[in-house]
């Protein structure tokens, strides 16, 4: 294993939404740089795979099952996870959502989809937040970073609740990098682009079933088609491209950078 990040010895990493998708991409990258990982997750069928997985690379793993939604339970399991693990020094919020069930088959976001992505999107983010970095505080020190989208970005008059949640935790990620500046606690958003999760994948089922001339056409042929259309570096992005970008903001190369969102969609949104 090569370290190149060689600050992440001793240091550990916790994720929300770690047992899939982005978050596990990401825990992945962080162990690859020497990190102690805590995946935090709702599925925990998912955390007791992906976690065996990880720690088959040679570092400490830690699962816990939470509801990011659910006070209560998120302060129990930060409380847990100082007490058996240590220190909590980097926090990846990448827990979210698309949309609730039945969305393939809407044509407009619905009252559930506001719901659905609000609660975990933003409102998890939030007190994921605040629950760890009262912990930090106490030690003057932390990294927290946010798992948005450039879908934040732009307006889309299919999936506004999507859109407009994670444009919701930019300007979070704003606010708590203020707030909590003078704590030595940086907070910075990472803005994904065109990933093949499983998210993605629902995208596709819901493209293909508005479009008559896709019908013979696989998710991912779909999926990669669009790469084709709006990517101008015509490749997809993959869950461990976010990890390389979440690993640089957690680390001391980018101590002097907080509120900051970083586009990681191959140039198709520009700012």
């Amino acid at each position: 294993m090569t370290l190149y990040y060689k600050d992440f010895n001793n240091k550990t990493a916790v994720i929300t939404g770690g047992a899939s998708g982005l978050g596990k991409g990401t825990a992945k990258v962080f162990a690859e740089h020497g990190a102690n990982i805590v995946l935090v997750d709702i599925d925990s069928t998912k955390l007791d795979l992906v976690g065996n997985e990880i720690r088959q690379m040679g570092v400490k793993v830690s699962f816990y099952t939470c509801d990011v939604t659910n006070e209560k339970d998120v302060n129990k399991i930060v409380h847990l996870i100082e007490k058996q693990v240590g220190f909590i020094d980097i926090l990846v919020n990448a827990a979210g959502v698309w949309a609730s069930s039945g969305f393939e088959d809407s044509e407009y976001a619905s009252l559930e989809d506001w719901d659905f992505t609000y609660s975990i999107n933003v409102k998890g983010t939030v007190i994921f937040s605040e629950s760890v970095a009262e912990k930090m505080k106490e030690r003057n020190y932390g990294k927290i970073i946010n798992i948005a989208s450039h879908a934040g970005k732009y307006a889309s008059p299919s999936n506004a609740a999507y859109g407009a949640s994670k444009a919701a935790v930019i300007h979070l990620t704003h606010s708590l990098a203020l707030r909590w500046a003078s704590n030595n606690i940086n907070v910075n958003v990472i803005c994904p682009g065109s990933i093949w999760t499983p998210m993605w994948e629902r995208i596709a089922k819901r493209i293909r079933r508005q479009n008559v001339s896709k019908n013979k056409m696989s998710t991912r042929e779909i999926f990669l088609e669009h790469i084709k259309e709006v990517c101008p570096l015509q490749r997809e992005q993959t869950p461990e491209d976010i990890g390389n970008a979440v690993v640089f903001f957690a680390s001391e190369n980018a101590k002097n950078i907080t509120g900051q969102s970083l586009n990681v969609n191959g140039g198709i949104i520009m700012d």
